[in-house]
């Protein structure tokens, strides 16, 4: 079970969400870089990071924060946030990050998603977004008319090779992750899953670590608001 430990960058600063509520932020003392650096001293190995300035305006705007982080850190990083273009992607790419997320690009345009699969393989990752088992876009702000099901069994041979799947009423929530619809995606999916939206203890990881098909979870305001220690935290990475 991989742990990614998230970094949300808006205007330069760390914050968090509530339910992906830009109005409902918290912002924290600490530079993204420095966060970075704290996961890394406690020997975390991968990294989630949300581009949340990208995805309000479709440009890789915090592109040289994530550089500093990948450069200065040996670790495997994952971005998502506003990625609408081939252009975007390899800027990401050409500054090592591991994994592209694509989100709403993927969802309004599946040649999009498919034609990325082709030209950059093994380096994009599918983050689904949904809210009663509909797909959400655009942060969160338009809910789709798309099923997440039904949507992932028409890209499933895509060559995807990750999905990160959150479900929107429990991010930023610590009140535990949707396990059981979390369990349907990870059985339909070709590719293994990431947990997404509301860990809110060490026993959210260790219930994760139950499920099929499921690669890793991503833990964002249990760490930042102390519910969850990153010293506990990172026994659970493997």
């Amino acid at each position: 079970m991989k742990i990614f430990p998230a970094i949300d960058i808006k205007d330069g600063k760390c914050v968090r969400l509530v339910k992906g509520d830009f109005k409902n932020k918290t912002e924290y003392e600490m530079s993204p870089i420095e966060q970075a650096g704290k996961y890394k001293d406690h020997g975390f190995k991968n990294l989630h990071i949300v581009d949340l300035d990208g995805a309000l305006t479709g440009k890789t705007v915090n592109l040289d924060i994530i550089q500093d982080i990948v450069g200065k850190f040996n670790l495997k990083i994952e971005v998502g946030g506003g990625i609408r273009n081939p252009e975007s992607i390899q800027k990401y790419i050409d500054v090592g990050v591991e994994k592209v997320i694509l989100g709403s690009a993927a969802i309004k345009d599946k040649n999009f998603l498919k034609e990325t699969c082709e030209k950059f393989p093994n380096k994009i990752a599918l983050g689904l977004d949904a809210k009663d088992s509909y797909l959400s876009v655009s942060g969160w702000t338009e809910k789709s008319n798309q099923l997440t099901l039904d949507y992932l069994k028409e890209v499933n041979d895509y060559g995807v090779s990750r999905l990160i799947y959150t479900d929107i009423n429990k991010d930023g929530m610590k009140q535990s992750p949707n396990f059981d619809e979390t369990a349907k995606v990870a059985e339909v999916s070709n590719c293994p899953v990431i947990i997404s939206g509301g860990v809110s203890s060490i026993d959210d990881i260790k219930k994760a670590k139950g499920l099929k098909n499921i690669e890793g979870i991503i833990v964002g305001k249990a760490i930042y608001d102390g519910d969850i220690k990153l010293e506990e935290l990172v026994k659970e990475d493997a």
